[in-house]
């Protein structure tokens, strides 16, 4: 039996090589290694290049690496077999280099090579994090980049608080009733647009109980089972999907509530047809809604 394909952003496009986090000399090493590459972040955004676009990988040769101080550095890996190292530029050096550009990614992610697209999604979220992370939250101290930036530390030494990287659960489901599939929309997206139900897992709930809750605060209707599907990296900011699959009684009536504008249940043969703009096909709602189209 073959393995089910990755969602987008997953995979192994990338040797994270945890250990070589604990190498206090990693920054010497890595500019040692003329073969490694740099890729830059500013705030949310990416440094591109190219048309369709690219990830802009750099050299150390270049200005931007070759002033970046050693804190702005983060260790992702080693990707396509070269080590790759993530620079968080601070606002004031918002300027790209000549013939390259920052661009968000989100809007990208169709556009860029599937590895790339990965690569960058997990840059966005550690430049995110540690931007958001630049003081300690228990005394107000800066916070200092170790294990090769994958761990923050309040400077205070009365504190020495540590700061790992935020990742938020969250659950996203297509419930079935047989032969229909339950989908909701939200105001602020296109129009006839429907995806798959979702929300974030609160403390003390486990995620099948995210499931019921969820779908049950937002469309009224209690589903009767559930079950894991696949999961997917989100990195808007710092999301990781847990897609499921539910069943609940048929005929089962929906009430709107919460934040969605509207929700109702749809058979394959007016999802094939276009009544409901499908959500981006990057997306883990879309596999989930794909593959109960296909019969799964």
């Amino acid at each position: 039996m073959q393995p089910d394909p990755s969602n987008f952003f997953a995979g192994p496009y990338l040797e994270r090589r945890a250990e070589a986090r604990e190498d206090p000399g990693w920054v010497a090493a890595a500019w040692d290694d003329s073969a490694t590459v740099y890729v830059l972040a500013h705030g949310t955004a990416h440094l591109l290049h190219g048309d369709p676009p690219r990830a802009a990988f750099l050299t150390r040769a270049h200005p931007a690496v070759r002033t970046a101080p050693a804190t702005s550095l983060t260790l992702l890996g080693w990707f396509r077999g070269a080590r790759c190292v993530l620079i968080t530029l601070p606002p004031e050096r918002a300027e790209p280099p000549v013939g390259m550009r920052f661009e968000e990614l989100r809007p990208l992610t169709a556009l860029l090579p599937e590895d790339e697209a990965a690569l960058l999604a997990y840059a966005r979220a550690l430049a995110v994090w540690r931007t958001r992370t630049g003081y300690c939250g228990v005394c107000g101290a800066p916070t200092a980049p170790i294990r090769a930036g994958h761990c923050l530390v309040c400077s205070n030494p009365a504190c020495g608080e540590e700061y790992f990287p935020r990742i938020d659960p969250a659950i996203i489901v297509l419930v079935c009733d047989g032969e229909r599939a339950l989908l909701g929309r939200q105001a602020s997206w296109p129009a006839r647009r429907y995806s798959t139900i979702a929300g974030f897992v609160e403390p003390g709930e486990s995620l099948e109980d995210a499931v019921a809750r969820e779908v049950e605060e937002e469309t009224g209707v209690r589903i009767l089972s559930s079950r894991y599907h696949s999961s997917q990296p989100w990195p808007f900011p710092s999301s990781l999907m847990l897609g499921f699959r539910a069943q609940a009684s048929a005929g089962s009536s929906v009430r709107v509530s919460g934040e969605l504008e509207d929700a109702r249940w749809f058979t394959r043969a007016q999802l094939t047809s276009g009544e409901a703009l499908a959500p981006p096909s990057h997306s883990i709602s879309w596999r989930l809604i794909s593959g109960w189209l296909e019969g799964g």
